[in-house]
Protein backbone atom coordinates (compact mmCIF):
# COMPACT_ATOMS: atom_id res chain seq x y z
CA UNK A 1 0.00 0.00 0.00
CA UNK A 2 0.99 3.61 -0.56
CA UNK A 3 0.16 6.24 2.05
CA UNK A 4 -0.57 9.82 1.04
CA UNK A 5 -0.82 12.64 3.56
CA UNK A 6 -4.18 14.36 3.09
CA UNK A 7 -5.30 17.05 5.54
CA UNK A 8 -3.09 15.69 8.29
CA UNK A 9 -4.32 12.10 7.83
CA UNK A 10 -2.65 9.27 5.93
CA UNK A 11 -4.88 7.78 3.21
CA UNK A 12 -3.88 4.36 1.88
CA UNK A 13 -4.47 2.92 -1.57
CA UNK A 14 -3.41 -0.43 -3.08
CA UNK A 15 0.13 -0.11 -4.41
CA UNK A 16 -0.72 -1.39 -7.89
CA UNK A 17 -3.13 1.52 -8.31
CA UNK A 18 -0.40 4.01 -7.39
CA UNK A 19 2.69 2.40 -8.88
CA UNK A 20 3.01 4.55 -11.99
CA UNK A 21 2.23 7.74 -10.13
CA UNK A 22 4.60 6.92 -7.27
CA UNK A 23 7.47 5.89 -9.52
CA UNK A 24 7.17 9.17 -11.44
CA UNK A 25 7.23 11.46 -8.41
CA UNK A 26 10.13 13.93 -8.60
CA UNK A 27 13.16 12.98 -6.50
CA UNK A 28 14.00 16.63 -5.90
CA UNK A 29 12.82 17.36 -2.39
CA UNK A 30 9.41 18.68 -3.39
CA UNK A 31 8.03 15.56 -1.73
CA UNK A 32 9.40 13.08 0.79
CA UNK A 33 9.09 9.47 -0.30
CA UNK A 34 9.39 6.60 2.15
CA UNK A 35 9.17 3.04 0.85
CA UNK A 36 8.74 -0.10 2.95
CA UNK A 37 9.61 -2.96 0.61
CA UNK A 38 7.87 -6.32 0.74
CA UNK A 39 10.88 -8.59 1.29
CA UNK A 40 9.05 -11.28 3.22
CA UNK A 41 10.58 -12.26 6.56
CA UNK A 42 13.15 -9.47 6.32
CA UNK A 43 13.54 -5.68 6.33
CA UNK A 44 14.26 -3.04 3.72
CA UNK A 45 13.23 0.63 3.63
CA UNK A 46 14.07 3.54 1.33
CA UNK A 47 13.94 7.29 1.92
CA UNK A 48 14.10 9.84 -0.91
CA UNK A 49 14.39 13.57 -0.24
CA UNK A 50 15.94 16.60 -1.97
CA UNK A 51 17.59 14.46 -4.60
CA UNK A 52 19.19 12.26 -1.92
CA UNK A 53 18.50 8.59 -1.28
CA UNK A 54 18.93 6.44 1.81
CA UNK A 55 18.51 2.67 2.14
CA UNK A 56 17.88 1.06 5.52
CA UNK A 57 18.67 -2.68 5.43
CA UNK A 58 18.62 -4.87 2.35
CA UNK A 59 16.47 -7.92 2.95
CA UNK A 60 17.74 -11.48 2.53
CA UNK A 61 20.34 -12.58 -0.01
CA UNK A 62 17.66 -13.49 -2.55
CA UNK A 63 16.24 -9.96 -2.36
CA UNK A 64 19.41 -8.20 -3.50
CA UNK A 65 18.76 -8.50 -7.23
CA UNK A 66 15.11 -7.45 -6.91
CA UNK A 67 15.95 -4.41 -4.79
CA UNK A 68 18.75 -3.40 -7.13
CA UNK A 69 16.54 -3.70 -10.21
CA UNK A 70 13.71 -1.71 -8.66
CA UNK A 71 15.98 1.09 -7.48
CA UNK A 72 17.69 1.35 -10.85
CA UNK A 73 14.88 0.72 -13.32
CA UNK A 74 11.73 1.90 -11.52
CA UNK A 75 13.13 4.80 -9.51
CA UNK A 76 16.14 5.74 -11.65
CA UNK A 77 18.53 5.74 -8.71
CA UNK A 78 22.24 5.43 -9.44
CA UNK A 79 23.62 6.58 -6.09
CA UNK A 80 22.66 5.79 -2.51
CA UNK A 81 23.86 8.66 -0.38
CA UNK A 82 23.38 6.79 2.88
CA UNK A 83 23.19 3.04 3.53
CA UNK A 84 22.30 1.78 7.00
CA UNK A 85 22.82 -1.85 7.98
CA UNK A 86 20.92 -1.89 11.25
CA UNK A 87 22.62 -5.06 12.56
CA UNK A 88 24.42 -8.10 11.13
CA UNK A 89 21.58 -10.58 10.73
CA UNK A 90 21.05 -12.11 7.28
CA UNK A 91 17.45 -10.92 6.93
CA UNK A 92 18.68 -7.32 7.18
CA UNK A 93 22.02 -7.40 5.36
CA UNK A 94 21.62 -10.35 2.98
CA UNK A 95 20.85 -8.27 -0.11
CA UNK A 96 23.31 -5.50 0.69
CA UNK A 97 26.32 -7.09 -0.97
CA UNK A 98 24.63 -6.75 -4.35
CA UNK A 99 23.41 -3.24 -3.52
CA UNK A 100 26.91 -2.10 -2.57
CA UNK A 101 28.31 -3.61 -5.77
CA UNK A 102 25.75 -1.97 -8.06
CA UNK A 103 25.49 1.58 -6.75
CA UNK A 104 27.71 4.51 -5.95
CA UNK A 105 27.58 4.74 -2.16
CA UNK A 106 28.06 7.92 -0.15
CA UNK A 107 28.22 6.73 3.46
CA UNK A 108 27.52 3.45 5.19
CA UNK A 109 26.55 3.10 8.85
CA UNK A 110 26.78 -0.08 10.91
CA UNK A 111 26.82 -0.77 14.66
CA UNK A 112 30.08 -1.80 16.33
CA UNK A 113 29.54 -5.30 17.70
CA UNK A 114 31.61 -6.67 20.58
CA UNK A 115 34.60 -8.65 19.30
CA UNK A 116 33.37 -11.96 20.69
CA UNK A 117 30.00 -11.51 18.97
CA UNK A 118 31.15 -10.53 15.48
CA UNK A 119 29.36 -12.91 13.09
CA UNK A 120 31.41 -15.34 11.04
CA UNK A 121 28.61 -15.99 8.55
CA UNK A 122 29.28 -15.94 4.82
CA UNK A 123 26.59 -13.25 4.46
CA UNK A 124 28.37 -10.87 6.84
CA UNK A 125 31.77 -11.62 5.35
CA UNK A 126 30.53 -10.92 1.80
CA UNK A 127 29.11 -7.57 2.89
CA UNK A 128 32.40 -6.53 4.46
CA UNK A 129 34.28 -7.65 1.35
CA UNK A 130 31.93 -5.63 -0.89
CA UNK A 131 32.49 -2.54 1.26
CA UNK A 132 36.25 -3.07 1.23
CA UNK A 133 36.27 -3.55 -2.54
CA UNK A 134 34.72 -0.08 -2.90
CA UNK A 135 37.40 1.38 -0.65
CA UNK A 136 34.76 2.60 1.77
CA UNK A 137 35.01 3.31 5.48
CA UNK A 138 32.22 2.11 7.77
CA UNK A 139 30.76 4.81 10.02
CA UNK A 140 30.09 3.47 13.51
CA UNK A 141 26.52 4.25 14.51
CA UNK A 142 26.25 6.10 17.81
CA UNK A 143 23.12 7.36 19.53
CA UNK A 144 22.91 11.14 19.45
CA UNK A 145 24.43 11.41 15.97
CA UNK A 146 22.65 13.35 13.22
CA UNK A 147 23.21 11.65 9.86
CA UNK A 148 21.81 14.55 7.88
CA UNK A 149 19.85 17.71 8.37
CA UNK A 150 18.58 20.10 5.69
CA UNK A 151 15.87 22.69 5.30
CA UNK A 152 13.02 20.22 5.64
CA UNK A 153 14.34 16.86 6.90
CA UNK A 154 16.50 15.53 9.72
CA UNK A 155 17.68 11.99 10.41
CA UNK A 156 18.96 11.17 13.89
CA UNK A 157 20.38 7.99 15.43
CA UNK A 158 18.65 7.09 18.72
CA UNK A 159 20.24 3.67 19.31
CA UNK A 160 22.34 1.71 20.10
CA UNK A 161 23.08 3.34 23.45
CA UNK A 162 25.49 0.75 24.83
CA UNK A 163 28.73 -0.87 23.72
CA UNK A 164 27.71 -4.46 24.35
CA UNK A 165 24.51 -6.51 24.35
CA UNK A 166 23.82 -10.22 24.82
CA UNK A 167 21.51 -10.28 21.79
CA UNK A 168 22.64 -8.96 18.39
CA UNK A 169 19.15 -7.53 17.85
CA UNK A 170 19.79 -4.88 20.48
CA UNK A 171 22.76 -3.52 18.53
CA UNK A 172 20.18 -2.39 15.96
CA UNK A 173 20.53 1.15 14.66
CA UNK A 174 17.32 3.02 15.43
CA UNK A 175 16.75 6.20 13.43
CA UNK A 176 14.17 8.97 13.57
CA UNK A 177 13.31 10.87 10.41
CA UNK A 178 11.60 14.24 10.85
CA UNK A 179 10.04 15.92 7.82
CA UNK A 180 8.07 19.04 8.72
CA UNK A 181 5.48 17.84 11.21
CA UNK A 182 5.79 14.20 10.13
CA UNK A 183 8.01 11.74 11.96
CA UNK A 184 9.10 8.21 11.10
CA UNK A 185 10.85 5.77 13.44
CA UNK A 186 12.91 2.90 11.96
CA UNK A 187 13.81 0.36 14.63
CA UNK A 188 15.56 -2.58 12.96
CA UNK A 189 15.23 -5.51 15.38
CA UNK A 190 15.65 -3.45 18.56
CA UNK A 191 14.09 -5.25 21.50
CA UNK A 192 12.96 -4.39 25.02
CA UNK A 193 16.47 -3.67 26.35
CA UNK A 194 17.23 -1.10 23.66
CA UNK A 195 13.73 0.39 23.91
CA UNK A 196 14.19 0.90 27.67
CA UNK A 197 17.54 2.60 27.08
CA UNK A 198 15.97 5.05 24.64
CA UNK A 199 13.22 5.76 27.14
CA UNK A 200 15.70 6.30 29.98
CA UNK A 201 17.72 8.70 27.80
CA UNK A 202 14.65 10.86 27.44
CA UNK A 203 14.66 10.93 23.64
CA UNK A 204 11.61 12.30 21.88
CA UNK A 205 10.33 9.04 20.40
CA UNK A 206 6.98 10.36 19.20
CA UNK A 207 6.23 9.46 15.61
CA UNK A 208 3.47 9.23 13.04
CA UNK A 209 4.77 6.00 11.52
CA UNK A 210 6.60 3.31 13.49
CA UNK A 211 8.41 0.45 11.75
CA UNK A 212 7.92 -2.17 14.43
CA UNK A 213 11.00 -3.73 15.97
CA UNK A 214 11.87 -7.36 15.21
CA UNK A 215 9.05 -7.97 12.72
CA UNK A 216 6.35 -7.44 15.33
CA UNK A 217 7.82 -9.86 17.86
CA UNK A 218 6.59 -9.80 21.46
CA UNK A 219 10.22 -9.16 22.47
CA UNK A 220 9.82 -5.61 21.14
CA UNK A 221 7.20 -2.85 21.32
CA UNK A 222 6.70 -2.72 25.08
CA UNK A 223 3.72 -0.83 26.45
CA UNK A 224 5.94 2.04 27.63
CA UNK A 225 7.67 2.27 24.25
CA UNK A 226 4.36 2.25 22.40
CA UNK A 227 3.03 4.99 24.67
CA UNK A 228 6.14 7.10 24.06
CA UNK A 229 6.07 6.63 20.28
CA UNK A 230 2.28 6.94 19.98
CA UNK A 231 2.19 6.25 16.22
CA UNK A 232 -0.84 6.60 13.98
CA UNK A 233 0.48 3.80 11.78
CA UNK A 234 2.60 0.74 12.49
CA UNK A 235 4.50 -1.04 9.73
CA UNK A 236 5.15 -4.78 10.18
CA UNK A 237 7.74 -6.31 7.85
CA UNK A 238 7.39 -10.09 7.93
CA UNK A 239 6.68 -13.09 5.72
CA UNK A 240 3.25 -14.61 5.33
CA UNK A 241 2.83 -17.72 7.50
CA UNK A 242 6.42 -17.37 8.74
CA UNK A 243 7.83 -19.95 11.17
CA UNK A 244 8.27 -17.36 13.94
CA UNK A 245 4.61 -16.44 14.16
CA UNK A 246 5.37 -12.78 13.47
CA UNK A 247 3.69 -10.48 14.18
CA UNK A 248 2.95 -11.97 17.58
CA UNK A 249 -0.58 -11.81 18.93
CA UNK A 250 0.54 -9.86 22.01
CA UNK A 251 1.92 -7.08 19.82
CA UNK A 252 -1.12 -6.97 17.54
CA UNK A 253 -3.41 -6.73 20.57
CA UNK A 254 -1.48 -3.70 21.85
CA UNK A 255 -1.77 -1.99 18.47
CA UNK A 256 -5.47 -2.79 18.14
CA UNK A 257 -6.20 -1.60 21.65
CA UNK A 258 -4.55 1.73 20.84
CA UNK A 259 -6.43 1.96 17.51
CA UNK A 260 -3.17 2.05 15.55
CA UNK A 261 -3.47 1.28 11.83
CA UNK A 262 -1.28 -1.70 10.90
Amino acid sequence: FVGTLVGGEFVFEPFENKLEETASLPIDGSVLQVYFFDVGQADCSLVLNQGKSMLIDGGNDKDGATITEYLKNSLGISKLDVVIATHPHADHIGGMEKVIQNFEIGEIYMPKVADDQVPTTATYTKLLEAIQAKGMKINQAKAGTTIFSNDNATLEILAPNNSEYKDLNNYSIVTKLTYGNNRFLFTGDAEKESENEMLSKGYDLSCDILKLGHHGSSTSTTNKFLTATSPAIAIVSCGKDNDYGHPHKETMNKLNNDHITV
